[in-house]
């Protein structure tokens, strides 16, 4: 069965160059983790009618994500985003999406179509980036296809990724953020985000534990090089999983390959442990080299 993952995808410049077409956004890079796995990925977004608007679609396909829901905007184009490192490979971004296409897809011919495509799917997923660029009859309309799927034990994956200069200011962020958490089924949280988000200092167990209180089943914290906690709604305290350290090349889509392996596994009916793992092989790759994504 299909994941459908929802999201904004852009054309990438890094800062240490290299050819080509390079294209990321933190639901597509873990699209494309899942899809390079093996498993059938449909993306739902919006780009333009241009002809790099076009060469991105067939990059996507040429990967294996389903692109028939990828609708297609008449004056609106890819959002576009460039990384810099510094020299311990932590990364800035600026950002040019403000016209960007993926902003009004939820406006676009085609979206009722894929909404109902993925009531069914095997596994939703979005970020709370997904959910920042996207109007507020967008997030009721992502809310309320999640929130069905829940009641009917289908499952929900969210990742309350948190970008300060895509809100008005925190509070509407974390006003959306606990809608998302209440209609999720599987959360995957950086602590980091979190702490900004809510404006606290919580640990990540208690980030663990606040989320399983709003309904979500099953969490995993990030914690980078701490590793990950897991919380689950069984009674039982949340626990750590340590990672591996590895050097950093680039820190570009760790989590998004972290959330990638996770979800890979999860497929698969692994045992959650075996998950973490899977989630923490795949971002000490990613870690490794420059770019969110190996292209």
């Amino acid at each position: 069965m299909t994941t459908f993952i929802f999201g904004e995808a852009m054309l990438e410049y890094h800062s240490h160059g290299g050819a080509g077409l390079r294209y990321g956004g933190d639901t597509l890079n873990t699209a494309i983790h899942l899809a390079r796995a093996g498993h059938e990925v449909a993306y739902v977004t919006a780009v333009g009618t241009d002809p790099i608007s076009d060469a991105l679609v067939d990059a996507w396909a040429a990967e294996g994500i389903d692109t028939r829901h990828v609708l297609r905007h008449p004056n609106r184009s890819p959002g576009i985003y460039a990384i810099h490192l510094d020299q311990h490979g932590e990364r800035s971004f600026l950002y040019w999406r403000d016209r960007s296409a993926a902003r009004e897809m939820f406006a676009l011919p085609g979206m009722t179509e894929a909404l109902g495509a993925a009531a069914s799917a095997k596994l939703l997923y979005f970020s709370l980036i997904s959910l920042a660029i996207i109007d507020d009859a967008g997030r009721e309309a992502l809310f309320a296809l999640a929130s069905t799927r829940k009641q009917a034990g289908l499952a929900v994956a969210y990742d309350s990724n948190y970008r300060p200069n895509l809100w008005a200011n925190r509070r509407v962020a974390a006003e959306v953020s606990g809608k998302a958490m209440q209609c999720c089924t599987i959360g995957l949280p950086t602590n980091t985000d979190e702490r900004d988000l809510w404006a606290s200092e919580e640990g990540e167990c208690a980030i663990a534990e606040r989320w399983n209180g709003t309904g979500c089943a099953l969490v995993a914290v990030k914690a980078a090089e701490k590793g990950c906690v897991l919380g689950d709604r069984t009674g039982d305290a949340p626990r750590v999983i340590p990672a591996v350290r590895t050097e950093v090349v680039d820190s570009s889509g760790a989590g998004d390959a972290f959330n990638g392996g996770f979800l890979d596994a999860w497929l698969r009916d692994r045992a959650i442990d075996d998950c973490v793992e899977a989630g923490q092989s795949k971002a000490r790759a990613t870690l490794a080299h420059r770019g969110a994504i190996l292209l």
